[in-house]
Parts: C-alpha cells; sequence; structure tokens
C-alpha cells in the first residue's frame, strides 16, 4: 500500500489504458478494500488483456462465464459484465471522436484540484464534482461509476490532490 501511495495515488493520468483500468478497478472495490483490489491487479490485467478497450469491448457471454470461474479476481458478474460494457462505451466515445481522458479531465477544467483535508475532520466519499461526473458517465451508459467510485477514481487518477498538506506527495502531484 504505502508503495502505491508513494509512486502512483494522485498522480495525474491522462493514458487512457490507465483511465480504464482504474475506472474498472475502483468499480471492482465496490464493497470491498482497496488492498484486496490492489493485490489482485495484475490478474485483472491478465483477465482484461491489458485493458485494452478494443479487445475487452469484444468479449462474449462465454468470456464472463469464464471469468465467473477465476478466483484471480472479484467474481461478481455485474462487475465482470460492467468492464466489457465500459470498454464499449470508451470505445464509443473514441468513435465519436472523443476519449475518456477529455471526458473525466473536463470536470476539473483540465487541472487537479486540491483539497486542505488538514482543516475538515474527515475526507469526503464523495463531492458535488464526482456526483456530477458519476451522473454523466451513467448517461453515457457507463455502469459501477457512483459517486463514491467517481471520487475514489478522481484520488487515484490525480484529479483531485487528496494528500495531506504534510505528506511529502502533496507538493509533488
Amino acid at each position: 500500500m504505502r508503495e502505491y501511495h508513494d509512486t502512483e495515488w494522485g498522480v495525474p493520468e491522462h493514458n487512457e489504458r490507465r483511465l480504464y483500468e482504474l475506472l474498472t478497478l475502483e468499480g471492482a472495490q465496490a464493497g470491498l478494500s482497496w488492498s484486496t483490489i490492489l493485490r489482485r491487479r495484475e490478474q485483472y490485467r491478465e483477465a482484461f488483456v491489458g485493458f485494452d478497450a478494443d479487445r475487452v469491448a469484444t468479449f462474449t457471454s462465454d468470456d464472463v462465464q469464464r471469468l465467473l470461474t477465476s478466483s484471480e479476481i472479484v467474481r461478481h458478474r455485474g462487475k465482470i459484465e460492467s468492464t466489457i460494457s465500459n470498454a464499449q462505451r470508451i470505445v464509443q466515445l473514441w468513435s465519436d471522436g472523443a476519449t475518456l481522458d477529455e471526458l473525466l479531465w473536463d470536470f476539473v477544467d483540465g487541472v487537479a484540484l486540491r483539497h486542505d483535508w488538514d482543516a475538515e475532520p474527515t475526507i469526503a466519499a464523495s463531492t458535488p464534482v464526482s456526483t456530477a461526473m458519476s451522473n454523466e458517465l451513467k448517461r453515457k451508459g457507463f455502469r459501477f461509476v457512483g459517486p463514491t467510485t467517481c471520487y475514489a477514481l478522481m484520488q487515484a487518477a490525480g484529479l483531485v490532490n487528496d494528500h495531506q498538506s504534510s505528506c511529502f506527495r502533496f507538493s509533488q502531484v
């Protein structure tokens, strides 16, 4: 967990595959701990062919069945099907001349938000921005993208800097 925090969490991400991966993993985390998902990240990468949205978008019901029998990932039909469906939505974005990167970063006007949670008693689980993002993603057909999942995605992908100001990463990202 420390290595993930110290090298990845909160770093602004613009790579389509990585954003799709984070979207998937944050959705898979729903109801579970992040450490559970992080420990399985490599297996998710294998199961979903490196998060190549073009390839995952072509997965069939046979692929869903195969993945449901894998002990390497979370065997939740809705989460597996949403990963495939979300790949199809990403491919549709590309077809329409847009990108997942543009869609997500537009919610923060292309610049990571900075919070001073040192002054707050708790870090928020969702915000008005993550709620707006959730609503827009759902409108576009994405699944497993509630406001809390979207906020976790925003944190992981660096759309918001939620490192405490005393953390060495706060000023680096």
